[in-house]
């Protein structure tokens, strides 16, 4: 079986009307991104014309990471799209944890920066747990900061880390509703499981959360209406793990070479799952391009908030 064999869902016009998606559904995940993309190209151009405000992202880059790189490079081409100023400070390896947080500190007490994301995974010599808290939560546009995780957690309003919300955003174009569904999230990391199984709940979803002690997982998740891979490890979920008709979010990201040619894998064994769930993301062009899209949403958000103006309907 090919792509071309395979529906693609676009966004949430079969959701809206209450058909399940149609078996072995790719859920585009760069499609999704591009129309979020264009909601907050539409914002921000509102709040140039109406209020002469451009929202401000500050991407901080400790050392030279390639893959950080691209991923940065991305960033700032789409915040631009996007209507969005964003501008890097580049920091280099070397750096102690002083340095780092005196550019934090004057970031939050710029008033053209409105988000700050200091870009992962930081230098032994650096505590990142530090520097996250040190980040204004109101800035905090990766969602990282311990006030806004709990705020989440609590069910009170906060800007949330982005890889949960895509895949709150891919779980949703592909049903009209996932109140009463069964969630399992696989990982619980910080980052992406723990607040991905807030985000579920205040969706109404019953959510499992899986690890790595948890007893017959393969049997957790044949339970699953939707099932959330994040664990960091290639290919770690098989086809025969995964409920008939279920749908499939791979976080997961990861380069291998494989008879001498390299290519790009996530956490689940695609060919495998897409033989028997409903809707599943494919890797690359699934959750990767909706994280940034949710970041560009997320530095919209905070500039709005840290301008005392009305958060945008577009």
């Amino acid at each position: 079986m090919t792509a071309m064999d395979v529906t693609v869902l676009t966004d949430a016009a079969r959701a809206s009307r209450g058909t399940p998606p149609a078996a072995g559904a790719l859920i585009d995940g760069r499609a999704i991104a591009a129309k979020l993309r264009d909601r907050v190209r539409g914002a921000a151009k509102l709040l140039a014309t109406r209020d002469g405000f451009v929202p401000g992202l500050a991407v901080v880059v400790v050392g030279h990471n390639p893959a950080s790189e691209v991923y940065v490079a991305a960033k700032k081409k789409m915040a631009a799209e996007a209507g969005i100023r964003s501008t890097d400070h580049r920091v280099p390896a070397s750096a102690s944890e002083t340095d780092l947080l005196d550019l934090i500190h004057g970031l939050n007490e710029d008033p053209r920066v409105h988000g700050i994301l200091v870009q992962l995974p930081l230098p032994p010599q650096i505590d990142g747990h530090a520097v996250i808290a040190a980040i204004d939560p109101g800035k905090d546009v990766d969602g990282f900061h311990p006030l806004n995780i709990g705020r989440i957690a609590s069910g009170l309003p906060a800007l949330a880390p982005c890889t949960p919300l895509a895949c709150i955003e891919l779980a949703k174009s592909a049903h009209p509703s996932l109140a009463g569904l069964d969630a399992l999230v696989i990982g619980r990391s910080a980052i992406v499981g723990k607040p991905l199984a807030q985000l579920l709940l205040a969706e109404d979803a019953t959510v499992t959360i899986a690890h790595s002690k948890t007893r017959d997982l393969p049997a957790a998740a044949r339970r699953a209406d939707l099932l959330f891979v994040a664990v960091g490890r290639a290919e770690f979920v098989s086809g025969d793990w995964i409920k008939p008709g279920a749908t499939v979010i791979d976080v997961g990201i990861h380069r291998v070479t494989r008879g001498g040619r390299s290519r790009i894998i996530g956490d689940v064994t695609f060919e495998e799952a897409r033989k028997v769930a409903a809707a599943i993301t494919p890797v690359p062009g699934g959750v990767g391009p909706v994280t940034i899209a949710c970041l560009l949403a997320n530095t919209l958000k905070a500039a709005c908030a840290l301008a005392g103006l009305p958060q945008p309907q577009a």
